[in-house]
């Protein structure tokens, strides 16, 4: 069984439909006339929360002419867990006959999926409370505290699937320390659960044979209501 290779990519297509909910968040800065002054796009990338951080506190190098711009997002996974509450029955199948003409015969089988949960943390970093603060309102409103992707999580079978994405909480840190050489940088963390399904190996199956299998199953039947009706 194990050592068959496989891969269906599905921790990929959750981490790249998670980015894609968050690659277009802006803000405007206004002047003391309520005047847009300026708009700019939120930068995200994939990273740990430390590294910006130490980014943003180091000298910048001699050919950048900044250590890091803010504000910022950034998001990195974190637990793997399985979820027995959504444990399917296991001896059930996913089955699609082959579209090809030189296939015709055969159809594709598939055990039933089995659940687990992804944490996943994404962070705001900004160096004002207002930017901040827009960056924060253009995400919990979304949230419900859940917000659902459809995703394509086979395409040999033609599966797509619901992903539910679950926040759980939202933390705020300001590290600045008041030292006036100190770069201040407010955080906010939002903590987040992804809930989706892992599949196995795709399974060949002949038609020919199960066809008769099916045959042999009718004709049982077949013959144990005409019994009941002679009886």
């Amino acid at each position: 069984m194990l050592g068959q290779q496989f891969y269906h990519e599905t921790i990929r297509n959750v981490i790249v439909a998670f980015g894609t909910m968050f690659n277009n968040v802006q803000i405007v800065r206004k002047n003391n006339s309520g005047e847009v002054i300026q708009a700019m796009k939120v930068p995200l990338a994939y990273g740990p929360q430390q590294k910006y951080l130490t980014r943003l506190n180091t000298d910048p190098s001699v050919s950048a002419a900044t250590a890091i711009t803010l504000p910022r997002l950034g998001f990195e996974i974190g637990a793997l867990t399985y979820d027995a509450g959504r444990k399917l029955n296991r001896v059930q199948k996913f089955k699609k006959v082959k579209s090809s003409s030189s296939d015709a015969n055969k159809l594709d089988t598939q055990f039933m999926p089995v659940p687990y949960n992804l944490e996943i943390t994404l962070y705001a970093m900004a160096k004002n409370s207002d930017d901040a603060l827009q960056i924060v309102e253009q995400i919990l409103p979304y949230f419900q505290p859940d917000y659902t992707l459809t995703i394509n999580d086979m395409a040999d079978m033609g599966i797509k699937r619901d992903v539910p994405i679950i926040l759980n909480s939202v933390g705020y840190e300001d590290n600045y320390q008041g030292d006036f050489e100190t770069r201040r940088a407010i955080i906010y963390t939002f903590r987040f659960t992804t809930k989706f399904y892992f599949m196995a190996r795709l399974l060949l199956q002949v038609l020919s044979k199960l066809f008769q299998s099916i045959n042999i199953q009718i004709c049982l039947r077949l013959l144990q209501q005409e019994n009941k009706d002679i009886q």
